[in-house]
This record gives structure tokens, sequence and C-alpha cells, in this order.
């Protein structure tokens, strides 16, 4: 059912459905783990297969695989389900369905191989794919930061350090900070992919014997065999070696990339949800949006808390990869496979939402600058005391004795604030202060915020420039895409 659709059907009620699938992730991200995409890419594989092998001179008619082929996309999934309940194997079931819509091929469907040849490679393959959707994603949120990180990049903003106010940095120059982990991010998927490799056509130990027995002992045609079946799914590498199965280590290592990512995002959405708490920053709010059931005046960061909400999902998955790869049994036992039915499909769907949720949000935050304005007056002045004190000094003044005045003066201003919830004046009472006489007039200048933003707004822009527009020429539609968030 369509979360968004106007059409009810009670009977979607009746079962349990993976929320990943119903409100979070994208339908692109879905079908990639859907059963029409799995079998559809299994019969890719064994197309390929059968063509490799006659190619290599196997007894293989041309009618053979132009039926296989006008079958491919033309699923019967309820002959399979029917079989699978008899023999209990779902890719025996799926051989034989494909085997009923082709009678001329039965034979040779599957020749030679192992499930794992289709259930290894077709996950690769859909995680190959998957991989590249969240590329995509990740420079369109990349490209919406990188406007907003511009946009902000001089305005002045209270830092914070252990959560208490701390030396002025910029908006822009917090939002770089954003950037940077995404940039990793990015980096390290393109990384993946490159070096990304297939299981190939490896035998049912990993030892190819029965492609040996095949091409009558003749090794040279069991490689040319596999280089042309990788060839034909588009791919340049195998694992050098396998069991039955490739080394799920790799699993481990592609859930890795996806925690990093959910680590970026829970950071920024932390961030946002502290900075909405103070009234400075907000996440995009609709305007039939509703932010509380009972308080009806409340705007929550309910998207940025979804946000982190899956992130911190995505951030346990490697450990359960992890285990799963250490306790492998010799070439391979089953006990991974319904493990990884979940963790892999749900790894990619929940990092697909959260990057869906984080494009949204980075399109459309909003700034409250008269907000941040305030905040800094509540506590700069503090922090100008020192600039303030070298320039008294610099006009003739004493050290010692100005330091003094400024430690009396700064005691009484923070009484006023903590105890009596009054504005900070403490630069009006160094202007009055005789002692400072000579530097009154300044002393507004000398607590601009501006002043104590440091490089800031100059390495905002460098960075910018010399990282991120370069990345993202490699990414032309990222200004383009849009997520779409179903709730």
């Amino acid at each position: 059912m369509d979360f968004l659709s106007n059409e009810v059907n009670m009977e979607d009620y009746n079962v349990y459905k993976n929320p990943l699938g119903t409100r979070y992730a994208s339908k692109e991200m879905s079908y990639l783990f859907s059963d029409d995409k799995k079998f559809k890419t299994w019969r890719k594989l064994w197309i390929a297969l059968a063509e490799a092998e006659k190619e290599l001179g196997l007894n293989i008619s041309d009618e053979q695989i132009d039926e296989l082929k006008r079958n491919a996309e033309t699923l019967n999934l309820d002959v399979a389900k029917k079989r699978e309940r008899e023999c209990r194997h779902d890719v025996m079931a799926q051989v034989y369905a494909y085997g009923k819509q082709c009678p001329k091929a039965e034979s040779i469907i599957h020749l030679g191989a192992t499930s794992c040849y289709v259930g290894d490679n077709a996950d690769l393959v859909c995680y190959y794919e998957a991989l590249g959707l969240l590329e995509q994603k990740l420079a369109a949120v990349i490209f919406n930061l990188k406007e907003f990180a511009k946009k902000y990049k001089d305005l002045p903003t209270l830092g914070f350090t252990h959560l208490q106010p701390a030396q002025p940095t910029t908006v822009g120059k917090r939002a770089a900070l954003w950037l940077q982990d995404l940039v990793s991010d990015l980096e390290n998927i393109r990384d993946l992919k490159e070096k990304f490799k297939l299981r190939g056509v490896r035998g049912t130990t990993g030892t190819a014997a029965s492609f040996l027995e095949l091409f009558d002992g003749d090794y040279e045609k069991v490689k040319k065999l596999n280089q042309i079946v990788l060839k034909k799914l588009g791919f340049q590498n195998t694992f050098d070696v396998t069991g039955q199965t490739y080394p799920r280590k790799f699993d481990y290592e592609i859930l890795s990339q996806l925690s990093k990512i959910a680590q970026s995002a829970y950071k920024a959405g932390n961030d946002i949800r502290l900075l909405q708490s103070m009234k400075e920053l907000e996440e995009p709010f609709e305007e039939k949006q509703i932010g509380s059931s009972a308080m009806a005046y409340k705007r929550n960061p309910m998207r940025s808390e979804r946000m982190c909400s899956l992130a911190r999902y995505v951030l346990t998955l490697p450990e359960n990869a992890a285990i799963t790869a250490s306790t492998q049994w010799l070439e391979r036992t089953l006990d991974d496979s319904a493990n990884r039915r979940i963790v892999m499909a749900e790894g990619f769907l929940a990092t697909d939402g959260i990057l869906n949720l984080y494009e949204n949000i980075s399109d459309g935050l909003v700034v409250y600058e008269k907000m941040i304005r305030k905040h800094l007056s509540d506590e700069l002045p503090f922090m100008a005391t020192e600039t303030i004190l070298m320039e008294a000094v610099k006009a003739g003044g004493n050290r010692q004795e100005l330091h003094e005045k400024i430690r009396e003066h700064s005691m009484l201003a923070a009484k006023r604030v903590k105890e009596e919830g009054k504005p900070n004046d403490l630069l009006e009472r160094i202007a009055k202060d005789s002692a400072f006489s000579k530097i009154a007039a300044d002393i507004p200048l000398l607590a601009d915020p501006k002043r104590f933003v440091g490089a800031a707004p100059m390495q905002t822009e460098e960075y910018i420039l010399d990282v991120v527009e370069p990345l993202l020429k490699n990414y032309p539609d990222a200004s383009k895409t849009k997520s779409e968030i179903s709730v």
C-alpha cells in the first residue's frame, strides 16, 4: 500500500510491514531489495552463464538462449512459490519455474553452478546499485549544505564547547563541519565502488570442480568463463579465491560505510535539534504540520529526530556483520542466510531513509539571525574583555589595574544576568568607568562579533572552493535531486 494513497485496503493492516519500506526508504531503494529485482537478476545471471558456456564450446544452442532471454522479465512466482513449499530450496524452485517457461532450455539452466552463483552474485549486484543510489543522494545533501555554508559563512554565532558558550564561529563554518563529514562519506563510497567485486563463477566449494569437469579439465577455459560472465554483468573484478560464498567480511565493509553516513547524519541532526531548541536554526516546518498532539504551538524538530533515530539503528549493524563473518564454518554455513536477508537490506533501506531526510532538511533550513545576535550579545561582552584590556593598555593604562576593574565589572554583570535575569550590561559598565575613558568610544567596535570569528569565513570559503565544488563537478544533477518523505 502506498502510505499517501487515499485507497485503503484493510488486508494491508493484517500483517506486519517493515516501516523502512512503508515510511522511510525511497521506492527506488525498496525496489532493489524486492523479489522482482532479485529473481530477474538471477535470470540475467543464468543467461550470462549459458552464453559464456556456449562461447567456450559447450553444446548450448542459440534457440535455447533466445528462449531464456524472451522469458527473463516474465516471472512466474506462483509456480516458484508452490515448488519451494515442496523442495524447501529457493534457488531450485526458481530453476524449476524458469524451466517451465523455457522447456527447450530447461536442461542447461544453472549448468555447473551452485546456489551461491545466483544468490551471492545477485546480492552484490544489488548492493552495488544501492551504493550508487546513496552516492547520488550524498551529493545532493552536500550541494545543499555547500549553498547554506556559502550563504552564512560571514554570520557570527556563538560557538559551544561542553555545550557552554565559547569563542564565536560562523553559521557557515559550522555547516562546513557537517559538510566535511559527508565529503568523507562520499569519497569512501566512491572508493568502495571502485574496488567492488563479485563472487564470480566458482562452483560448489569455490574450487570450480564442476566447471573443470564440463570443460574436460581445461583450466584456462574455466578462468575465461569467469571473465566472460563478469564482463556480461558489467563488472571488472571478482574475489581472488572464495569458498562457496564470497567472504562475508565484505558485508562488514559495506555496512561500515553505511555506518559512517549514519554517524555524519546523527552529528548534524543532533546539532540542528540543539540549535532549534535555542531558536537559532529550524528545520522545515510545513503549513499544516502538527508539532505536538497536546501543545499546539510547538514546532518540534521531528525530521532531525527521525534522522537520528534511523542513524542509531544503522550504527549497530556492522557488529552484526562482524559476528556473521567471524562465525562462518570452513567453506560455508547457512546460518548467515536468514540474518543477511534482514541486515543487508535494512542497512541500505535505513541509510536511504536517513539521506532522504537529510536532503529535505538541508534544503529548507531556516536561520533566525536576530536570535543569534541576541545570544551573542548576552555572552560576547565577556569574550571581548581581553581585546578591550589590550587596547586600554596601548592607550596608556596599567594592565594590572585595568584587569582588576574588568574582573569587578564582570562579576556584577554576571550577577545581573544570572540572578536578576536582566541583559548583560558589562560593556556599558566598562565604557562608563573613567579608567577606560580613552577607548570608551571604541568599545562597541571592539566588541563587534566579526572580530572574534577568526578565519572562519575564509576557512569556509576555501574549503568550498578547493574541495567541495571540484567534487560536485562529478555530480551535475546534485542540485536537482529532491527526496520525497512520506511522513
